[in-house]
C-alpha cells in the first residue's frame, strides 16, 4: 500500500514490454514520428523502447518533474519543474511523439507538450506507459479522461505504479 492507503502496483518487464507494444501498434498505424522525446527520467526506457521498435533513430529527452521525491504518493510542486527545456532542440516541422512511463495528473505531459510546440514541432502526440486513474480522477474534472488528453495509453491502473527500473 503506498502512503496514502492506495494500492501500490508493480508492473514486471513483460507487461511493461506489452504495454510498448501496444503504443507502438497504435502509433505505427498513425504514422511512424520523425522523433520520441523522453520525459526524464521514468520516460526514458519506454522512449527507447519504442525508438528500437518502430525504427526511429532521433531520440531527445527533456526533464519536466511534478513529484519532489521517488517515494509512493510523493508531495508534488504546484505546477510541473523544467530543467534545461533547450534539450529538446529545433523540432520545427516535425512529428514528434513524447512518452513518459506514467500519468497521474496529465499536467507534465501537457507542460512537456506546450515545450515541444514551443520548439517548433509540426505534429505532437503524447503516450504513457501507464495512467494511474486514482490520482488522475483526484486531480482532474471526472469529464477529461486521460483517453480524451493522452494520444496513446499503455494500460490504465487504479492505485501506484512501480515499473522494473525503480527502486522497489
Amino acid at each position: 500500500m503506498a502512503a496514502d492507503g492506495l494500492p501500490k502496483l508493480t508492473v514486471s518487464w513483460h507487461m511493461t514490454s506489452r504495454h510498448v507494444s501496444r503504443i507502438g501498434s497504435a502509433v505505427d498505424a498513425d504514422g511512424v514520428p520523425d522523433i520520441l522525446v523522453g520525459v526524464l527520467r521514468g520516460g526514458m526506457i519506454p522512449a527507447v523502447q519504442l525508438a528500437h521498435l518502430l525504427g526511429i533513430r532521433t531520440v531527445r529527452a527533456i526533464q519536466v518533474t511534478r513529484t519532489l521525491t521517488d517515494e509512493a504518493d510523493a508531495a508534488k510542486t504546484l505546477q510541473p519543474v523544467t530543467a534545461n527545456p533547450g534539450s529538446l532542440g529545433d523540432l520545427s516541422g516535425q512529428d514528434v511523439l513524447i512518452i513518459d512511463d506514467i500519468a497521474g495528473s496529465g499536467l507534465t505531459m501537457l507542460a512537456c507538450k506546450g515545450l515541444v510546440q514551443q520548439a517548433g514541432a509540426a505534429r505532437v502526440r503524447t503516450a504513457a506507459l501507464a495512467v494511474n486513474a486514482l490520482n488522475w480522477e483526484r486531480s482532474r474534472s471526472r469529464s477529461v479522461s486521460p483517453s480524451r488528453e493522452l494520444t496513446y495509453v499503455g494500460h490504465i491502473y487504479r492505485g501506484w505504479v512501480t515499473f522494473p527500473w525503480e527502486r522497489q
